[in-house]
């Protein structure tokens, strides 16, 4: 969600993810599809939940694979041949696909075990064509695709324009929604100064260009917000930063006021989006640095054709973008301090009122959506809130309906994970709470995710280290006795941008990207009993630097714990913790209470302090 005036322009509500256009999978959708592959002599097609610029959030215009299928998931693909259809999902979504896609018009398989380029190579066959949309995948993806067809005799086939297209009737509009300037004062740095920075950076590399293809590093970069896609502030557009620091900017003129113009200043050369490949033909000759895990696949031929020498290496904004400034921390902390008063009023008011079995998930969200945006500078959610009860909590990226609608009922867990966009920050959190006497099942094992998360929390290591290798502070608990969670651990976060950023990470996965000073990551381990319950618990955390003792040998960093809402005691086992792990948590209790009692009302302060007393 985003909010381009402190007034409630809730984009939220406006056709956000699939919610316009999905519903359960159509079979005439898919042989209308089927009809237009034929007609064009191809065998499949492959359909990603992306559009041009890889995002997380994509607007209507850009839902194919939740118009053909009615998955509404974040993440996704389905592949569809003549005669058999299938839609791969990760570990997140495993339950939800099955719940919303027809599974007897497309087979669910898991997108890491059962990728959709091996499931290709088994079920093609030799001479037959695939189809692929060369803006709605990178280079990288499309290598893979074609090495899975090459084996088996098939092709991959680049279409010059999407068949998907050209029967989904009342296919919405691109959007247009007004582009607005990010002060100086909350950036930290004016857009000047990073792109002087940026252009230095590239010239170091012996690099004339950077293709930029992410809405968000061109955002970042040039000091501008917007609202085209849901939940996070971006105007949709494609940019090229030259090595002097002038950038080209593609975008739809009617996003920009004559103040914005303005603001972006005589440097910035302005385009329509028609013109970006005119743009890039100009390259030719030139070393231009292009990241192939986010960039188009058609860009990329596009500057080949042309004759330009690729530089193929990461966005060259995402580094100094995810190393936030004092001004861009300061900011995230205030932010913090908001968003935790908007959670303890909600936590306060569902320990009074969910007992009575009068909240359903739906309630709960809406609720706690009301105390935020009476915050100072609220912009709207940073994602759509999962707000689980029971058995729909285990579904990691649970979106509640009114089909699936639960009441909070005594004996449950109660999880929701949540989070908002502020001028000054943005925040995620999750907290699992007993609504009413917690089972010793769920008490066992929320204390074995506690202990995870305090891990990791607590964890001191030296510069250079990656998040990859710090995955297993989280997961040890559980681990050890024979549990485990199918997602990653932490995640980057933006400053008023998205709420999922690269280029670090915490997760088994391998990332080669060293944590530094000003990262802001996600610190989440859960546990999930498919029917019956979740926990997971996540606080964002900031990389700082740590003292080190007098015989250390490298420089230390460590983190600093951002969001401030109590950790539900009538779930911990405090004989399971130790004697570090309860100091580590009475603390931050305390912490809560100082910092964030003032804050609040009466009420919700006398709820605040039994929530934070101590345990021993």
């Amino acid at each position: 969600m985003h909010y381009l005036q402190r007034e409630k322009l809730q984009t939220s509500h406006v056709m956000d993810d699939a919610d316009a256009i999905t519903g359960p999978a159509d079979p005439e959708r898919l042989e209308a599809l089927r009809a237009e592959l034929r007609r064009r002599s191809l065998s499949g097609f492959v359909v990603p939940r992306s559009d041009e610029h890889q995002g997380e959030y994509v607007p209507p215009s850009a839902q194919r694979l939740a118009w053909l299928t009615g998955f509404t998931g974040s993440a996704g693909t389905a592949v569809v041949l003549l005669d058999r259809a299938a839609i791969f999902v990760d570990g997140r979504y495993t339950i939800q696909v099955r719940a919303e896609v027809d599974c007897g018009l497309f087979l669910p398989l898991h997108l890491v075990d059962q990728p959709p380029a091996r499931w290709v190579g088994e079920v093609l066959n030799r001479g037959e064509r695939l189809g692929f949309d060369p803006w709605l995948h990178t280079s990288d993806q499309v290598e893979t695709l074609r090495a899975a067809c090459e084996r088996c005799g098939a092709e991959l086939v680049a279409c010059p324009d999407n068949p998907l297209d050209a029967v989904w009737t009342g296919r919405p509009p691109p959007p247009l929604a007004p582009v607005s300037s990010h002060a100086d004062a909350l950036a930290g740095r004016s857009a000047a100064q990073k792109r002087a920075d940026v252009a230095g950076a590239l010239a170091t590399d012996r690099l004339d260009a950077a293709v930029l293809t992410a809405p968000d590093s061109i955002a970042w970069l040039l000091n501008i917000r917007g609202g085209d896609v849901a939940y996070t502030p971006l105007p949709l557009s494609f940019a090229i930063l030259h090595d002097d620091g002038g950038v080209e900017l593609f975008m739809d003129a009617r996003k920009l006021t004559p103040a914005v113009i303005d603001h972006l200043g005589p440097q910035i050369r302005l385009a329509e989006p028609s013109a970006f490949e005119a743009a890039l033909a100009r390259l030719g000759g030139k070393r231009v640095r292009i990241d192939s895990a986010t960039a188009p696949s058609h860009v990329a031929e596009r500057l080949k054709e042309a004759g330009a020498r690729l530089d193929r290496g990461a966005d060259p904004c995402l580094l100094p973008r995810a190393c936030k400034n004092p001004v861009e921390l300061a900011g995230s902390r205030a932010a913090h301090r908001r968003d935790a008063v908007a959670m303890v009023r909600f936590l306060a008011w569902l320990a009074r009122e969910a007992p009575g079995g009068r909240i359903d998930e739906l309630a709960a969200a809406e609720k706690l959506e009301g105390f935020r945006s009476e915050g100072e500078n609220f912009r709207g959610l940073s994602f759509p809130t999962i707000s689980g009860a029971g058995a729909n909590g285990a579904i990691v990226h649970y979106r509640s309906t009114p089909a699936t609608n639960h009441a909070l009922t005594a004996g449950q867990l109660y999880l929701v994970d949540s989070g908002a966009q502020y001028l000054d920050g943005t925040t995620d959190i999750t907290r699992t709470v007993a609504i009413g006497p917690a089972g010793a099942e769920e008490r066992h094992r929320f204390t074995l995710v506690l202990k995870g998360h305090i891990a990791l929390a607590m964890a001191v290591f030296p510069t250079g280290t990656t998040g990859s290798q710090l995955d297993v502070l989280a997961r040890r608990a559980l681990w050890a006795e024979g549990l485990d969670y199918d997602h990653g651990t932490g995640h980057g976060v933006g400053s008023y941008l998205s709420v999922h950023e690269g280029p670090h990470r915490i997760s088994k996965l391998g990332n080669s990207t060293a944590l530094r000073p000003g990262m802001i990551v996600s610190d989440e381990p859960g546990y999930y009993k498919a029917g019956a319950y979740g926990i997971r618990i996540e606080n964002l955390i900031c990389v700082t630097e740590a003292p080190a003792p007098a015989a250390a040998e490298r420089p230390l960093l460590g983190f600093e714990t951002l969001t401030l809402v109590p950790i539900d005691r009538a779930l911990i086992e405090p004989d399971r913790l130790s004697g570090e792990e309860l100091a580590w948590l009475n603390a931050y209790h305390a912490r809560i209470r100082a910092e964030i009692g003032p804050l609040i009302d009466g009420e919700t302060r006398a709820w605040l302090d039994e929530a934070t007393r101590a345990l021993c």
